[in-house]
């Protein structure tokens, strides 16, 4: 069930790919590497009985993509990511136990997220602006087209890069509203329902791409 999921999301990750604007054309590109790289996905709850429920802490395990950073001209520098949304893993964190399943099933399934025919979630920037707070280190300002649940929207990242050598570190955040995409936050008889708001933190790990 698997095998087609991660095969259209490698064709969306070439589609992002920085190819065209490489190392060549000013700056250097760097690979994202998914085993160092994570995403942290905060769901909250809303409504009057608030205090009654509890966060839902869901993780992106596999990350994948391209930072193009051009220190010299920040402006040409550019960001591809794209997000295995099969692979969206609710965590056992504060969740009673026999509630992940549940949880995990409905947030993958047709009522939510519908990975079935929604695979891939990807954010591929527009714009960035920025400015070096120290030697090596620079605070920024993206927007970008983020696409979730088959519908694109601009949303604005923010986030802080460290460039060592042939090294680039990262971290970040954004938020995402549900009816932004199509989805309808999930409620519990009416009263507990989860924040329209959701908030994603993630880091970013990546190595220049050797030539050859």
């Amino acid at each position: 069930m698997r095998v087609p999921f991660a095969s259209a999301f490698r064709r969306a990750a070439v589609i992002l790919a920085l190819g065209a604007r490489s190392a060549a054309a000013g700056g250097t590109t760097y690979v994202v590497d998914p085993a160092r790289s994570a995403v942290a996905i905060h769901v909250r709850r809303a409504g009057l009985l608030k205090f009654a429920g509890h966060e839902h802490l869901v993780l992106a395990p596999h990350l994948e993509g391209e930072v193009l950073a051009d220190p010299n001209d920040l402006a040409r520098s550019s960001v591809s990511l794209a997000v295995d949304a099969t692979a969206l893993k609710v965590s056992e964190q504060g969740e009673p136990p026999e509630d992940v399943p549940k949880v995990q099933a409905r947030m993958v399934g047709p009522e939510l997220l519908d990975v079935l025919h929604f695979p891939s979630v990807t954010f591929r920037s527009t714009k960035l602006e920025g400015r070096e707070a120290a030697q090596g280190i620079y605070d920024l300002s993206i927007t970008g087209e983020l696409t979730l649940h088959g519908v694109t929207r601009s949303t604005l990242l923010a986030m802080r890069v460290e460039v060592s050598g042939d090294t680039l570190m990262a971290i970040g955040s954004l938020v995402v509203r549900h009816t932004d995409f199509g989805l309808t936050p999930v409620s519990v008889a009416g009263v507990v329902k989860v924040k329209n708001e959701i908030a994603i933190d993630f880091k970013i790990a990546a190595a220049a791409r050797t030539q050859g």
